[in-house]
Order: C-alpha cells, then structure tokens, then sequence
C-alpha cells in the first residue's frame, strides 16, 4: 500500500527517521511504521520496544535479506534510554511513535529543545474507548462484539473496548448473556488453539491490573471476574460497573471492562461524557436506528467509528486507523494522507516585517464562530457487507504566526485551500501559546531561534500534542474520520422469527 502510494509522492524524503514502536503490535506496527518512512526515502533507525526485540530483529533481517540497504534501516534495540537519546539528537528529521500519552509528549518537548522545530511527530496514542448499545440492537450480535472488543488480545490493543454502555431497557439482558459467554473463554497458552486469553506482557502489568481490580472489588464493583490462573502473568477476564466514563481514572491495559447504564433519553448526556474526556481513538456503536447513528457519528470526536461490529482491527486502505485529541496526531496509518508526513515540502518564502498581534486580539479570533466546510467524504474499499467512509473535517484554527504580515496571510491562504481555519498572528509572543485555547497547531516560516522558542512553548502545553509546521498537508487542516458499519447486521430478530415460524 504505501509502495503504491509512494508513487505519487511529489516533495523530497525529510531525511532519517526514528520509529518507536509499541510491544502490543510488535511486528504490524514496526513494519508499518518502517515501511512508511522507507517508501518516503527516508533513513530509518528503528527502536522497539524494549520487551519486544527478538521479533524486530528477525523483521529488520528479513527487510535486510529483502534488499532494503543497510545504510538506508538500523535496529536499535533497548531500554527507553536509546529512545530519549534518538529524540535529542539534531541529526534526526523526524518520529513516528506508537504509545503511551504521556511518553508522546515527552518526545515533544524532547524534540522542540533538540531537533529542527519544524520536524514533525506521528504520534498515534492511547484511549479510553467506549461502546454504547441501545435497546434497538441485537443482543447475539452486541455480546460478540464486545466480547472480542474488550478480551480478544488480553484488552492489550489501544483499540480495545474500556467502557461499555447499555440501555437499562435491555441492560439485564445483554449482561446475562454477556456473562455467559465470558464462562467460556479459556485462559491458557496462545499457542494452543483452544485459549481464548493469554497473558498479559510482564509481571509489572499484571501487578497494576490486579491492584486495580482488588481496589474495585473492595469497593463491591465487580460484576463478573473469571477463576484466575495460579502461574503466568494472567489477568482474568473481568467486568466492573461505573456510574460512567468518568468514574475511569486513567486506561487500564489489558482484559477489564467496565459497564454503565442509561436512560434513552440521555444518550446525549452519554455521549458529551465520552468526548469529554478529551481521547479520540475507537468508538463502537450498536443500533439499528439509522438516524441515531447519524446523530451520534456527528457529535462524536473520535478517530474510527465502528456500527454493529467489533471496534478492534484496522485493514490498511479499508480502514485508516488513529486518534484525534489525547489519542494521537494524525495522519492516520494505513490512509492516503500518511505518507505526505514522511515528506518535506520546499521551505515557503518568508516576507519578515515588525508586526505584532495583541495576545488579546488573536483569543478573540479564536473564539470567534469560523464558517462551517461541509465534511469531504471518501468511500474506501472493503468486503461486501461492510461500508467504510473516510471523512475530512476541520480542526480548530491554525495560528498563522509568519514572520510579517504578509506571510501570515500567505499561510492563512494555504490552511483554508486546504479545507482548514487559520488565525493570523504575525508576531505573537510565544510564551502565549502556553495558555491560549481554541486552536490545533502553528504555521512558520522564519528563523529556527524564534520558530524553537514557539515549538518549546507548544511542548509544555498539557494536553493534545500541537505541532508547529513549515509545509502544512491536508492532515493538518482537517481531521480524519472514519466510520465503519457492518452493514449486514441490521437485519430481523432470530428470535422472533423462530417465534413466528414455531407458531
């Protein structure tokens, strides 16, 4: 897919490359990653996890042995200091990283003291993702998908299914079945075809999963929890109930789901909860009501959406995959707007004069309502039965900071071809830009001393990682949407059709 794509490429490779990548996908995730930056023509240095090399390295073999030069890919293999030295070094032109929320934005403040500026970050992180499952939708189908959603892997996917909705109408129902089903599920051995559930990646996890649910359980909020093993770092499928997402502290990773209920009448309350909590990874969503689907797909603020289905696994070119918020960047892996990233458009000319913006003006303009852009829609392929849609939508504004008036405009011109919003603020102190609200990121075009002093203050901003840009691309205009729904599912009640023919 991005050897395809690599094809149409139009501006130079950035240079080298460092891809960070995560335990929990240590073969797609490092291969994609790699193969993205080498399709580019980039360099790549490749650093993964530290419980996970034996697999990097049999990769990084097979890539060698493939006809991938040497001096074009390098393994690195170690503790999280190798990666802490590849973010400080000014040799490297850009990351790509898969992981924590917290470790992403230490890469970027690591990168704004010590790198170009301007490089970027590809950062795809981690969530709090929720199901909602109204009385409309089909137990059978709804209890497979959460099933798979929250236990398949161990819970150990940034995709997997944290918090799970249900309307109290049918909340007993799908809670019955759903516990037994779970009686089921074998721990045991992955090798062996019949486990369900393996293990979880260290003793270290399994120590934090099980003092999280011990604390739950002493707080009698344990619905359902399987017998657990006697030897092995296994985490026992378990269920929790929670007055809401809200009520989570922090993502727990690995086979531990947590069940809310609600009134029909406060699915928007559900859903307001849901993107408050600032992540934007996965979303799944079981109803057979067209209209409230539409409804809750505009409201959401979220990265992939999936209808009457598992919210877990991506197909490259079907199903681009990333968050938006605390759970990423963009662009998302696996889409067309991936591999522009890995690329370095030619530097704008800049036209520096002495304007400046009151910090005040530039607040007031982002506060200000912005024209809405209709959504620009793409129907990817995929299997029949299954409809995918990947949807352009604008991000919050960009300041466009120049050097000088007449650049700032320039930029703006660029953000809004683009299907964007941009704020012009020529000259603005970039100590602002650790405390204003209401925008994505940063346009500029000067010198590297004032453009580290801007990317330095958007480092030590808490919260989404906002990135200041030379070239912007289509991803960072808008963001990338994607909705998913198994179309096949909103079929008859098995049930009831028994019934009839019985009768």
């Amino acid at each position: 897919y991005y050897a395809a794509g690599a094809t149409g490429l139009q501006n130079p490779a950035r240079g080298t490359f460092v891809c960070i990548s995560p335990w929990n996908f240590p073969l797609a995730i490092f291969c994609g990653q790699i193969g993205a930056a080498l399709a580019a023509g980039n360099a790549v240095l490749a650093k993964p996890a530290p419980q996970t090399p034996l697999i990097a390295t049999l990769a990084v073999q097979h890539l060698l042995a493939a006809g991938v030069p040497a001096t074009a890919l390098q393994l690195l293999p170690g503790d999280g200091s190798v990666g802490a030295a590849l973010t400080k070094s000014p040799k490297i032109s850009g990351i790509a990283f898969t992981g924590s929320t917290a470790t992403a934005q230490a890469i970027r403040r690591s990168m704004a003291d010590h790198l170009d500026p301007t490089a970027p970050l590809i950062a795809e992180t981690g969530g709090l993702n929720a199901m909602l499952v109204d009385s409309t939708a089909l137990p059978e189908q709804a209890v497979r998908d959460i099933l798979a959603s929250a236990f398949q892997s161990a819970g150990q996917r940034c995709s997997a299914l944290r918090c799970l909705y249900v309307q109290e109408d049918v909340a007993d129902t799908v809670t019955d079945m759903l516990f037994g089903a779970m009686d089921d599920l074998a721990l045991g051995d992955p090798w062996q075809l019949a486990t369900d559930i393996g293990p979880v990646i260290d003793s270290q996890a399994q120590y934090g999963i099980a003092d999280y649910i011990a604390k739950a359980r002493a707080e009698g909020r344990v619905l359902k929890e399987l017998p657990a093993r006697a030897t092995g770092t296994f985490i026992a499928p378990t269920v929790l109930s929670v007055k809401g997402i809200a009520q989570m502290p922090r993502e727990i990773f690995g086979p531990v789901l947590h069940i809310a209920t609600f009134k029909a009448q406060q699915i928007d309350d559900v859903i307001a909860a849901i993107n408050a909590t600032g992540y934007g990874l996965t979303f799944g969503l079981h109803s057979r009501i067209d209209d409230r689907v539409q409804r809750i797909v505009e409201r959401l603020t979220v990265g992939n959406t999936y209808v009457n289905r598992n919210q877990i696994g991506a197909v490259v070119g079907s199903q681009p995959f990333g968050g938006e918020g605390l759970s990423g960047t963009g662009p998302k892996a696996g889409g067309p707007h991936y591999l522009t990233r890995f690329t370095k458009a030619p530097a704008p000319k800049a036209t520096p004069d002495a304007s400046t913006t009151p910090a005040v003006d530039v607040a007031r303009a982002l506060a200000a309502p912005h024209p809405a852009a209709p959504p620009i829609a793409q129907d990817l392929p995929g299997p029949t039965g299954e409809s995918n849609r990947l949807t352009l939508t604008p991000r919050a504004p960009l300041l466009c900071l120049g050097p000088g008036k007449a650049t700032a405009e320039a930029q703006a011109r660029a953000i809004r071809a683009l299907g964007g919003h941009a704020v012009e603020a020529p000259g603005l102190d970039p100590q602002t830009l650790t405390s204003l609200q209401g925008f994505s990121g940063a346009l500029w075009w000067g010198d590297t001393d004032q453009g580290r002093a801007y990317a330095q203050a958007l480092g030590r901003r808490p919260g989404p990682i906002l990135p200041l840009i030379a070239a912007p691309d289509a991803g960072h205009a808008c963001l990338e949407r994607h909705l998913c729904i198994d179309t096949t599912a909103s079929g008859g009640n098995a049930q009831l059709l028994a019934a009839v023919a019985d009768a």
